[in-house]
């Protein structure tokens, strides 16, 4: 899995928010963490304030994982196991993309230091129920697209772009004989265009307008 694929957003077909899984290398050295059966949810980026609360990036769409107190999983940079730790509040800053949260045992500024960089993790089995055409990203990467009417393959799905409508970033197969780098093309994630997501068969049908998988880049 790449970083792209291991954030904990998710992604609807109307408007746009998503869900990725962990970040990790494609091919984990032996000192690297295995996260493959994790999702992280931010990142400590500094300490806020003197009674021992931090900062934290999100990367979730799911305001209850900062904001509800709970078991959440801190992995510290060189380690390679998440740990449990107790969140015991937290609250979005409006403006800034963050959030102020306290956990258990952090009682002033230079306990709070002491977690800088760490990251915040879930396990990959705790994802929150969603709405009516509301999709993990964790389960949209890897899914095959193809045209409705044909049934010709148009290519892979690798990330799901927030936009006013989330956008569907597809790899379009890269025919063996060639040194190019494989084309992309993006894909409005709305009904109209994408008719039929099956997650079970990992397929995504598509009615796309005129031109559209003319506009693919790269290669």
């Amino acid at each position: 899995m790449n970083r792209e694929q291991t954030k904990e957003k998710k992604g609807r077909r109307k408007t746009g928010k998503k869900e990725k899984p962990s970040p990790q290398s494609p091919v984990p050295s032996p000192q690297s963490p295995n996260l493959d059966n994790w999702i992280e949810i931010g990142k400590i980026v500094a300490p806020q304030g003197l009674a021992g609360e931090l900062r934290v990036y999100p990367e979730t769409d799911f305001p209850e994982r900062f904001e509800e107190s709970g078991t959440r999983w801190l992995l510290r940079p060189g380690e390679r196991e998440p740990q449990p730790i107790e969140l015991l509040a937290g609250r979005y800053v409006q403006g800034k993309n963050l959030y102020i949260i306290q956990l258990a045992g952090v009682e002033n500024r230079n306990q709070a230091e002491e977690f800088r960089d760490c990251r915040l993790f879930v396990p990959i089995s705790d994802r929150p129920q969603l709405g009516e055409d509301e999709y993990h990203v964790l389960d949209l990467i890897g899914i095959e697209v193809f045209l409705q009417d044909s049934g010709e393959l148009v290519g892979t799905v690798i990330d799901v772009i927030p936009a006013g409508h989330d956008l569907l970033e597809v790899q379009l197969p890269t025919p063996p004989d060639t040194e190019k780098k494989p084309k992309k093309v993006l894909i409005p994630f709305v009904k109209a265009i994408a008719p039929v997501v099956d997650l079970p068969s990992r397929r995504i049908e598509i009615t796309p307008p005129t031109g559209l998988l003319e506009l693919a880049t790269g290669g």
